[in-house]
């Protein structure tokens, strides 16, 4: 597989600006431009479709749909629209979603994996023009067939991290997309489960990795400023837990050094940072490498300066592309 350089649209853009904020990350080289489905911010269908719609060659990834949310027919015919209007542009994710989210609306399930691994099933199924007829303890479907399938059938990823689920990625899906952190350990640990999987199954073909991480140059803010807003975003993540399996092939004393941190009594080192976020140009290109060396595909950049407005962003997302670009990383910006 090709090896690309992506970038995220930040959540937290508001729907009117959505269209130039994805016109800047392709005008800056990227080769994919993903969208967020977090609660209660944009759908991730609808700012997919907006972000299509504003750009000519750029893959828009959806990372990702909550299987729980989702009714798999209709899930089909949302991604089946946008793949059969932009043809080999739209990288589909379904996932579990946010556990506390998800008990927010009411909608979680009996079991994750069953609602994941049947909706993923239905949605595959679908989306390659066939017939559908299923009753499980989640899906049930009497002879569904889209009117539309897509010529050219988009690559459905799971964003998910424990093991069950990732076998399932391997076994049933096309892909695995890693949230954020993701150091290079946990990008190897997580293609070697990945690959085992697949080779079990009965469906041939390689599968995609994709991974997310934090990235700030050097443009715009001192090194003290950056290193700031890279630290906050990583004290946030080990604060609110869940990211053990992102750390787990650390070497132990890293691990230790960041439960100290969780805690309080330790402050990050800039070691332990360098190992979770990409910090300046020369931090962009190289962390970037060794996420590809270690098996990723695809190496998705999240500009952490979201607060501060969509002008910031689009500086960000400027400085990001133009450091990836200089190291060859990046598709070569449209004339």
């Amino acid at each position: 597989m090709t090896a690309s350089v992506g970038v995220m649209l930040p959540r937290e853009v508001p729907p009117g600006d959505v269209v130039r904020v994805a016109r800047a990350c392709e005008a800056a080289g990227f080769d994919e431009v993903w969208v967020v489905e977090d609660c209660f911010f944009t759908g991730g269908v609808s700012t997919a479709a907006l972000a299509l719609a504003a750009t000519e060659h750029v893959v828009v990834g959806i990372g990702i749909l909550p299987a729980v949310a989702r009714n798999a027919a209709f899930a089909a015919m949302e991604l089946a629209t946008l793949a059969g209007a932009f043809p080999g542009r739209v990288h589909a994710g379904l996932g579990h979603g946010v556990a506390s989210w998800v008990e927010q609306v009411g909608a979680t399930p009996a079991s994750w994996l069953t609602t994941l691994r049947e909706t993923t099933d239905a949605v595959r199924a679908l989306l390659a023009g066939e017939e559908v007829r299923t009753q499980g303890q989640v899906v049930a479907l009497d002879a569904v067939r889209l009117s539309f399938p897509p010529a050219v059938v988009p690559p459905l990823s799971l964003g998910v991290r424990g093991p069950r689920s990732v076998r399932l990625a391997g076994e049933s899906a096309d892909g695995l997309i890693l949230a954020e952190p993701t150091p290079p350990a946990y990008v190897a640990s997580a293609r070697a489960r990945l690959d085992e999987a697949a080779t079990g199954s009965t469906r041939p073909g390689d599968r995609r990795l994709t991974t997310y991480t934090w990235a700030l140059t050097g443009a715009h803010v001192t090194d003290e400023e950056r290193d700031a807003v890279l630290r906050e975003r990583v004290l946030g993540a080990l604060r609110d837990g869940g990211i053990e399996a992102h750390l787990a092939d650390l070497p132990e004393d890293v691990r230790a050094h960041l439960d100290r941190v969780a805690d309080g009594s330790a402050e990050l080192s800039d070691e332990a940072l360098d190992l979770l976020v990409l910090r300046g140009d020369d931090g962009v290109r190289d962390g970037v490498r060794a996420r590809h060396a270690a098996g990723a595909d695809s190496v998705v950049l999240i500009p952490p300066r979201v607060t501060d407005g969509v002008d910031v962003v689009l500086a960000d997302v400027a400085a990001l592309g133009e450091a990836v670009l200089l190291a060859g990383l990046g598709r070569p910006r449209p004339s």
